[in-house]
């Protein structure tokens, strides 16, 4: 059957064209206008937009003289008749079928075929074909046509065999998939015309397949329903060709049937205790043989599967019985049989999707009972890990339900407030070191890491996991990453030759560097950690790809939250390699951020300086008291104190004016950028300035997002000012500056910090 598509200039056309192509039966279907031109062959023609078929379905509509409303335009030729059909008893509805005769066979097969275009002559064929069992006796010819070897006769039935099943009815299925009818189905549908010589489906279902029942079945019915099942299953996955765009809903009746079928054995199977019981009994027996074993884990298998047709209810019903008969223990035994083991895996996606907490509670108690290698987390972990797909399906699949066993938000149960801090203490415990095992393996030495497709493909869905680890967890993984120094051994990965690995190494490193955390910049700046990516993106050229994008968009995120710290140490150390680069402006844009922090924190510490000078006056200030008489009596102070702080003041101004001819940092004998601040926190308290660590004093802390915090010490006692001239007089330092300052005593942050 051909359903070619076209435009809607191509419909046009043919309407006005061909106007006797509108003496034929036409359907509308949504965006498709169906029709038959001759026997056994069918055209169909689709819109990408339902509003232009509505035009050209109202152009056919009009040419024929019928209602656009209408699904379906009525063939001239026929009109009286359907129309004598509407006209007669409901009981009457029926298409007139020739005799169930061999030679009538070929008269059969068109009928059947021509119908299917037709919604209202379909439902009038069902109807004729469940009448007087005339299907059962269209099976009866295939048997005889079979034995005499008539191919024509075959070929035939096939057509109509097919043909019924696209009428899509329920009550037809019945007859069909019957126990005495199905194999002669299966029959008919081996003698495809196309096919040179007929398919063997029978022998294989008779003689292939074989029934295995781990604890014998005793209910007949519950026997006979997952055999017509597996059969019908299969006529549906292997008999019948991919169905056309056409096609697709006219087996929407089978797949129900076949759900439906699911839905009925596992009622079943779950309300039969005494079997469920049996099965679990000799799944956790140790001296359970290893086929056996085998077998009774591939019914779970199945079992489950199965489930998944059920109501979300029913099914929660289902998952609740199996964990108090206790499968999760059941599937800790025998696992170092494969196939028990990924059986085992299977089962326990299930659950996970299930029940995430249900499956954590689980493993949590398993220390106590058990080595850490027989986890049944680890399992999991491992059986990721040694997945031989080469496109690592499996371990993909494996690597979705850590995730969501591992992820915070599945963890909010209120029932149970502990969970996220107790779990995630078992998993890094336990589990993290299981899981890192090739990463570590593989980065052991840089120039002998392991670099073959499959194994970067492995350690990007391990870098993976933990770059959610990173983005969902704080304590744990920010302890793991330092205590294992992971971040160096991830970036070894920067030097892969497979770009999407190193991809997946830079943004585990952007991830932490998003967390804004100064225990993270402090580690990256200590161990040196930035330059894997710079020399990457050095090695990289001038090449405009992900991996340059990506390492550029690392540093715009430094500059754009400026973060000081990671930028003092990107400057001091690597500006003189990344100053050539200025096809972005990002690096110029770091610098420019790296002058102004400079020029900030010195423009703090002689405003520092000034308000000590101005403290000097409030404190002579301090030391005037008034007599009984209203006359002011000074307080006996050492006359050396004040004019040694002022000396002190005066040194550091004209340090401060000599900096101030210099607007670029010193270089290093290495060529590498330092500060070189005269005065500085760090100096006061006899430590290098360089290397910008918080300045501590009895009478400020820093905050811990840098800015200004209040001062430790409360106010002195406020006193009378007297109209007393400054020993130094600032002309640029305004009152509201003044007042600012006096209201919140600021401690200066220090880039490093």
């Amino acid at each position: 059957m051909a359903w070619p598509y076209a435009s809607k200039q191509f419909c046009m056309c043919t309407v006005a064209v061909n106007l006797t192509q509108l003496l034929f039966l036409f359907s509308y279907i949504d965006t498709l206008i169906v029709w038959s031109e001759a026997e056994n062959y069918d055209l169909a023609l689709s819109f990408q937009e339902k509003a232009g078929c509505d035009e050209i379905w109202e152009k056919i509509c009009q040419v024929q003289g019928k209602d656009p409303a209408l699904e379906i335009t009525q063939d001239p030729i026929d009109e009286s008749e359907e129309e004598r059909f509407e006209e007669m008893p409901e009981t009457s509805h029926l298409v007139e079928l020739p005799p169930c005769e061999l030679a009538r066979l070929e008269e059969i097969a068109d009928l059947v075929t021509s119908v299917l275009s037709s919604p209202i002559r379909r439902e009038k064929l069902a109807l004729a074909l469940m009448s007087e069992g005339y299907m059962k006796k269209l099976l009866q010819l295939f048997q005889v046509c079979e034995d005499l070897d008539n191919r024509e006769g075959l070929h035939h039935l096939y057509e109509i065999v097919r043909g019924v099943l696209f009428l899509n009815k329920a009550a037809l299925f019945e007859v069909m998939f019957s126990d005495d009818c199905i194999m002669d189905v299966v029959g008919c549908l081996e003698f495809d015309p196309s096919l040179v010589q007929p398919k063997k489906h029978r022998e294989f279902l008779t003689k292939t397949a074989k029934f295995k029942e781990v604890i014998p079945i005793t209910d007949s019915e519950l026997r006979q329903k997952i055999h017509q099942t597996y059969r019908v299953q299969y006529i549906q996955d292997i008999i019948l060709p991919t169905p056309s765009v056409f096609e697709e809903n006219f087996l929407s009746t089978l797949t129900s049937f076949i759900f439906f079928n699911k839905v009925e054995i596992v009622s079943m199977l779950q309300e039969d205790e005494k079997f469920l019981t049996e099965v679990f009994a000799q799944l956790t027996d140790e001296a359970t043989e290893d086929c056996k074993r085998r077998e009774l884990v591939n019914f779970f298998k199945e079992f489950c599967a199965f489930s998944q047709t059920l109501q979300p209810q029913n099914r929660d019903a289902f998952f609740k019985t199996l964990a108090n008969l206790g499968i999760l223990p059941a599937l800790e035994i025998g696992m170092d049989d494969l196939q028990v083991r990924a059986a085992a895996t299977d089962i326990f996606s299930y659950l996970v999707e299930f029940s995430p907490s249900m499956v954590r509670e689980f493993v949590m108690q398993e220390p106590q009972q058990t080595d850490d290698d027989v986890l049944l987390i680890n399992v999991v972990i491992k059986q990721m890990i040694c997945d031989s797909d080469p496109e690592l399906g499996g371990a993909v699949q494996l690597m979705g339900l850590l995730r969501t066993l591992i992820d915070p938000e599945n963890m909010l149960a209120p029932t149970n407030k502990t969970e996220k801090t107790e779990f995630l203490s078992f998993f890094y415990k336990y589990c993290m070191q299981v899981l890192t095992v090739p990463l570590l393996a593989s980065t052991v030495d840089e120039k002998n890491c392991k670099d073959n497709f499959q194994t970067a493909q492995l350690l990007a869905l391990i870098l993976e996991l933990l770059t959610f680890c990173v983005e969902h967890h704080t304590y744990h993984i920010k302890t793991y990453i330092m205590n294992k120094d992971l971040l160096r051994r991830v970036l070894v990965l920067m030097n892969s030759k497979h770009t999407f690995l190193a991809l997946c190494a830079l943004r585990f490193m952007r991830r932490i560097i998003g967390q804004k955390d100064e225990y993270y910049n402090r580690y990256i700046v200590k161990g040196n950690l930035f330059e894997p990516v710079i020399n990457t993106l050095l090695d990289n050229g001038t090449r405009y790809n992900l991996l340059n994008s990506a390492i550029i968009e690392l540093f715009e995120f430094i500059k754009v939250e400026d973060i000081k710290s990671l930028i003092a140490h990107i400057i001091d150390n690597y500006y003189k390699a990344l100053e050539s680069i200025e096809y972005v402006q990002t690096f110029k844009g770091l610098k420019g951020r790296y002058e102004q922090e400079k020029d900030r924190q010195t423009l703090r510490l002689n405003s520092r300086y000034r308000r000590d000078a101005r403290t000097l006056d409030e404190d002579e200030d301090e030391e005037m008291w008034f007599n009984e008489d209203g006359e002011a009596i000074e307080k006996s102070r050492p006359e050396e104190e004040f004019p040694e702080s002022f000396g002190k003041y005066m040194e550091a101004k004209k340090v401060k004016e000599s900096d101030n001819k210099e607007n670029f940092p010193k270089r290093t004998p290495t060529g590498s950028f330092k500060f070189t601040f005269s005065h500085s926190a760090g100096a006061a308290n006899g430590t290098n300035g360089a290397n910008c660590k918080p300045a501590t004093s009895p009478t400020s802390a820093a905050s811990p997002n840098g800015s200004p915090a209040k001062s430790a010490t409360p106010p002195a006692t406020p006193v009378v000012k007297t109209a007393m001239v400054g020993l130094v007089d600032y002309p640029d330092d305004e009152d509201e500056e003044d007042e600012d300052e006096e209201q919140s005593p600021r401690k200066r942050p220090r880039l490093g910090s």
